[in-house]
């Protein structure tokens, strides 16, 4: 291992602290240890860490309550929980939180070294996972700074868009009025036109009803004609002298 990896050890039992150590200060490892969860959180405050093994049953903060805090302030940081109490809620909860694993006491060497390089590759992908993430960030920069550039153009433009608009105003006011009158008259020769289809509709409804009319009438009115006509000759016609 080329650097020197830090782990702290989260346990009111010493006895837990001593075996880490034995275990890992000749594989490349720096141990320490806190007692409880407040001295473990002070710890994390003021140094940086690889990896941190923190026991369940402890006086105050639990061993769960300070995975948990430990994820939310610095979730790169892998957290293993190693307790004599487990069972499925713990377990459950520890998932939850987002820790990389979950060891059942006794711990064998084996079981410490395995678990403590499992998680500082874990810590070793997370962290060049954050350093590749700013290489997606030019093109955000790109778009903020055409964004910027947008909104100095439209400050330099709004005055003369403004002052074309008050050119524009009178005519676009005509404009509308012309519109407005054509869309009325528009609507009155539609109404023209619906009144002129309304009576061809009933001129053709009616108009057999006026030729048979006219068939029946035809007689009487040529007689009323030659009796007008013969009327009219008679008086005419010169009286005996």
């Amino acid at each position: 291992m080329d650097a020197i990896r830090k782990v702290l050890v989260v346990d009111d039992d010493p006895v837990v602290g001593r075996s880490f150590d034995r275990v890992l200060s000749g594989k490349g490892y720096a141990v320490i240890t806190a007692r409880d969860g407040e001295e473990a959180l002070n710890k994390l405050r003021n140094e940086a860490y690889d990896v941190v093994f923190t026991d369940i049953k402890m006086p105050g903060m639990s061993g769960l309550e300070v995975a948990e805090r430990v994820k939310a302030k610095q979730p790169w940081l892998p957290v293993v929980i190693v307790t004599g109490y487990g069972s499925e809620a713990h377990e459950a909860r520890a998932k939850a939180a987002g820790v990389s694993g979950f060891l059942n006491k006794p711990l064998s060497p084996e079981m410490i070294e395995e678990s403590a390089g499992k998680a500082v590759l874990e810590k070793e992908a997370a962290v060049k996972a954050a350093a590749a993430a700013p290489a997606a960030r030019p093109e955000y920069a790109v778009t903020a700074n055409e964004s910027r550039l947008k909104n100095i153009a439209l400050f330099f433009a709004a005055p003369f868009v403004g002052l074309a608009y008050l050119v524009a105003f009178p005519f676009i006011g005509l404009g509308m009025l012309v519109w407005m009158g054509a869309r009325e008259m528009m609507k009155y020769r539609a109404a023209a036109t619906a009144v002129v289809i309304a009576k061809n509709i009933a001129l053709a409804a009616v108009m057999p009803f006026i030729g048979l009319a006219y068939v029946i009438a035809l007689p009487f009115i040529g007689l009323a004609m030659l009796a007008w006509a013969g009327a009219r000759a008679m008086m005419k016609r010169p009286g005996p002298d």
